[in-house]
């Protein structure tokens, strides 16, 4: 005995109606009377519905069959051995004879199935074992099954694809106890026209499916594109065949052409970038590239990063700037790079985008594929554009991440929403304090009360939109998320729009990428000259005799440093301070008040047992260095040293040993010693930077080459002796027996 419920389609169901959504809860299909009209026909038929077909306060209602009422939901195929067919049986093969193990994947099954035949899919009822929530029977419906509440089927309208047509074709799956679900009852004829072969990439139940190696380079060949061959690295990376039309309004319309979605691109176009990036990926062991195709076969997005960008990402990946404002002219594709500050406060690159749209798939599919890239490791935090729907994605693949909108965009849409109040020093004064100068919820409150008072902006549309959005772009309402800086000049302006300085806007695809790696190239020899800056000697200290400042010479690199000394001179030598009265004998409390600055008070805690500071200024938690109140604070005491806990590795001259060589972490060394994974993991890593920073100097290649032959002889001795070692117990052990 099953228990009958309805459910509401939820997840990708068809509407049909416009609205995905709109699903009857209450409607039971004819499925023993599945005779609909032949598929070529498609016009209005004067004896869809019976006298009982229609259901008050539906939006869209469906027939009652008789046999339903005779026995129970899913009862009539309790002692069938093979699916009842009602129609045609052409292209069902697949469908009648898979099995599969979950409610998603019948549901994808029957989606394929419709795909490959021109129609969408709702979800429909389903029943239960009685007295349980395990799924007994399942049905998903055509898209246009039903009727919309007061609508008339005519020649007109009869093929739209927002009519509902009252079609019959359904398929029914039930689920075996040992969790099988096979297709038990199909109805495959409609009543309407079905998509065209060139039309069907755009129906809307046709959802993202990952693809292996076979699949990717057939869907290449079925667009007409040259596959890879077989020694192109394409493991390295992975390939999504999914559809880009998740967020269209339209199920699909005639007259909407596959040209309208995917940007027209010139196979050469194509050809050439795949032959790039194929080309990379033979250089690079650890280069990774993706690309997404739709169901007409056509390439759409393209992510790529080299080895080099996740090593970087693996030190610096806290913090992710994406900016996708910049788009090609030529192809309408935008081009998306995500990049990050390296310990030399200077810009590194993660890896880069060609996006065909900016629709939720899109988005999606390019961020699940940034985070495969990159180890599935989730940035702290992720600064972009004002876009609500790359918003939606980010809560999607990035739950745990901070999403900040950068002030640069916000700056950059000002000039355009604002007018003439863009030129006003006393409004950017405000604007800009709103941004980043508050301390608190309160002053940030009463800050965007005055600009809005005193410039007369309460009814500005675009203010009150951004007013809603503050949680991801004021200062004050992130004070314990870690940003790196990358708001703070200069970084908020290398960091921002960096395409265009690289290429022009009708540039090729592959021209593109090209491009992309001579930035990347041009960011990294600036941070090797800094590193070797850094090696040669320490930075010069304004105060020579300070050990405090020396200890942090020695640490941190040059850029870092003078930040760093930059507030221990504001610190120590600007600021004003008030001792509080403490419980613990060694533990204090300190208001500050920086000289010249106004009359804000910051509140220092500091435990000098535990050497734990805090301050109310959070700029520790936002920037991992400590303020000039903590400095301040430390001076007070003759602290002269900076706590160990308070040195973030990621600022340091090491942060790559840091980040590569698990010996600089306990935990991490016995993690790497104990899994096979985490030590092939890291010393791979290890390895891989150690041969970029060799290349291009023969003496370190030289050294390089002469330390990996020395510890390979190292360990062919070891296993020498090991094997010797086993052998000559041999004997022994077969004498004993």
């Amino acid at each position: 005995m099953e228990v009958m419920v309805n459910t509401d389609g939820e997840g990708g169901s068809d509407g049909g109606g416009g609205d995905p959504m709109c699903v009857d809860d209450n409607a039971n299909a004819v499925v023993e009377m599945g005779v609909g009209v032949d598929q070529g026909k498609g016009g209005p038929q004067h004896d869809i519905v019976g006298n009982d077909g229609v259901m008050e306060g539906q939006g869209a209602v469906s027939n009652s069959g008789d046999e339903m009422g005779k026995r129970g939901y899913g009862d009539e195929a309790e002692t069938e051995e093979a699916a009842t067919v009602h129609g045609s049986k052409e292209g069902t093969e697949e469908l009648l004879r898979k099995v599969v193990f979950s409610e998603e994947e019948a549901y994808k099954l029957y989606c394929d199935y419709g795909h490959r035949m021109g129609f969408s899919i709702r979800k429909g009822k389903q029943s239960y074992f009685t007295g349980t929530k395990r799924i007994r029977t399942k049905d998903y419906f055509c898209s246009k099954e039903g009727l919309k509440e007061g609508e008339k089927l005519t020649d007109a309208n009869f093929n739209d694809p927002h009519t509902r047509t009252n079609c019959k074709a359904m398929v029914r799956f039930r689920v075996n106890d040992q969790g099988e679900w096979k297709v038990i009852r199909l109805v495959s004829d409609h009543n309407h026209n079905l998509a065209r072969p060139e039309e069907r990439h755009l129906l809307r139940s046709a959802r993202s499916l990952i693809a292996g190696r076979s699949s990717s380079v057939e869907a290449m060949l079925y667009g007409g594109f040259q596959a890879p061959g077989a020694h192109s690295q394409i493991p390295l990376g992975s390939t999504s065949v999914t559809n880009n039309t998740e967020t269209s309004k339209q199920d699909l319309l005639p007259c909407y052409s596959s040209m309208a979605r995917t940007p027209v691109i010139g196979n050469g176009d194509l050809q050439n970038l795949v032959r790039h990036l194929k080309s990379r990926a033979n250089e690079d062991g650890m280069f990774y590239w993706d690309v997404q195709i739709d169901r007409g076969g056509r390439m759409t997005n393209f992510f790529w990063r080299d080895g080099r960008s996740r090593i970087d990402y693996d030190c610096f990946g806290d913090v992710v700037v994406f900016d996708s404002t910049y788009r090609l002219n030529k192809h309408n594709l935008i081009c998306a790079p995500f990049v990050g500050v390296n310990h030399h406060w200077q810009g590194t690159m993660y890896g880069c985008a060609l996006l065909a749209d900016e629709s939720m798939s899109s988005f999606v599919w390019l961020f699940k594929s940034f985070l495969e890239a990159m180890g599935n490791r989730h940035p702290r935090s992720i600064f972009t554009n004002q876009d609500q729907v790359m918003s939606k994605a980010i809560e999607e693949v990035f739950p745990n991440t901070c999403h900040r909108i950068s002030r640069w965009h916000i700056q950059k849409n000002a000039a355009s929403r604002l007018g003439a109040l863009n030129g006003s020093k006393a409004f950017n004064k405000l604007f800009t304090k709103c941004m980043q100068g508050c301390d608190s919820e309160a002053e940030f409150g009463e800050t965007w009360a005055e600009m809005l008072s005193e410039f007369k902006l309460e009814d500005n549309k675009w203010l009150k939109k951004l007013y809603k959005l503050r949680q991801k772009w004021c200062g004050a309402l992130n004070k314990h998320t870690f940003d790196g800086g990358v708001e703070y000049e200069p970084q908020c302006d290398s960091l921002s729009n960096i395409f265009n300085c690289i290429a022009d806007k009708f540039t090729s695809l592959s021209a593109i990428a090209v491009a992309v790696d001579k930035l990347t190239e041009d960011w990294r020899e600036k941070e090797f000259d800094e590193d070797m800056r850094c090696s040669q000697k320490p930075p010069a200290c304004i105060i020579k005799h300070s050990d405090i400042l020396n200890h942090a010479a020695k640490v941190y690199t040059h850029r870092i440093y003078k930040l760093f000394e930059t507030d221990f001179l504001d610190g120590c030598g600007a600021t004003k301070f008030k001792e509080l009265q403490c419980e613990g004998s060694n533990t204090y409390q300190f208001e500050m008040t920086m000289q010249g600055r106004g009359s804000r008070v910051c509140t220092v805690h500091f435990d000098m047992t535990t050497m734990q500071l805090n301050c109310s200024c959070s700029k520790f938690e936002t920037m991992g260095l400590l303020c000039p109140h903590a400095l301040k604070a430390l001076s007070i005491k003759n602290v002269c040293s900076i706590p160990e806990t308070y040195i973030l590795k990621r600022w340091t001259k090491d942060a790559k040993k840091w980040g590569f060589n698990p010996k600089q972490y306990e935990s991490s060394y016995r993690e790497c010693m104990d899994d096979e994974a985490a030590y092939c993991n890291h010393v791979m890593h290890y390895a891989y930077d150690l041969v970029v920073k060799s290349q291009g100097h023969e003496e370190l290649r030289k050294s390089l080459w002469e330390t990996l032959e020395s510890g390979e002889k190292e360990l062919e001795k070891y296993l020498e002796n090991v094997t010797q070692y086993a052998l000559s117990y041999a004997p022994l052990e077969r004498s004993i027996d």
